[in-house]
């Protein structure tokens, strides 16, 4: 029985179903990553690039898990798309997926693969978080365009190599934990929504 035939079934909605994917995906990962920097020896969320975790004794647990973020926001992004059926938040949410499944893939020793598909996830996903406003209402459309923005100019400042005293490794973290409180924020917007698909 197919994945749709199941949810049909059930009765859920196809927003809701979005954002049960959305939740496990964003949610696996921060166990994960967490798990992942108690095993890195010496790791410094400071000075340490996220994508070092990729390499080494951490490596299963971070590849695994940030190639599993990418799937399972894929899998959500399909639902969701048959829920509201925009098709920009659609492409921007699909990108940023097969940008996460990029990094699980291509490690930081596997340049310029990692690089693309590291910007992609963060651009995308920022770019994501700020035109979910199209499909949700006040006040959370505005936490996710301020969320969004947040991650944007995080981003620049990585590229411009101003780390504002937080470091290479907590600059980047200023880019993703926004997007993973998106996820999990959006997740619980699908959740709460009546409508039925």
């Amino acid at each position: 029985m197919s994945l749709k035939k199941i949810t049909d079934a059930m009765n859920y909605s196809h927003g809701t179903v979005a954002g049960v994917f959305f939740f496990i995906a964003a949610t696996q990962f921060v166990l994960f990553l967490i798990m992942a920097e108690a095993l890195y020896p010496g790791y410094n969320i400071a000075q340490n690039y996220i994508s070092d975790l990729g390499i080494g004794s951490s490596a299963l647990f971070f590849n695994t898990s940030v190639f599993l973020l990418g799937a399972l926001m894929m899998a959500g992004t399909y639902f969701l798309h048959r829920a509201f059926h925009i098709k920009v938040f659609t492409v921007l949410l699909i990108v940023a997926a097969l940008g996460s499944m990029g990094v699980g893939v291509f490690t930081k020793n596997s340049e310029p693969m990692h690089s693309i598909a590291a910007l992609l996830v963060f651009l995308f996903s920022s770019l994501s978080a700020i035109y979910s406003f199209r499909v949700m209402k006040l006040p959370f459309s505005l936490i996710s365009i301020f969320l969004g923005v947040m991650s944007l100019f995080a981003l620049v400042l990585l590229a411009a190599q101003q780390y504002l005293g937080l470091g290479v490794g907590g600059m980047e973290r200023m880019i993703m934990y926004p997007l993973l409180m998106w996820t999990i924020g959006f997740s619980g917007y699908l959740f709460a929504s009546p409508e039925k698909s």
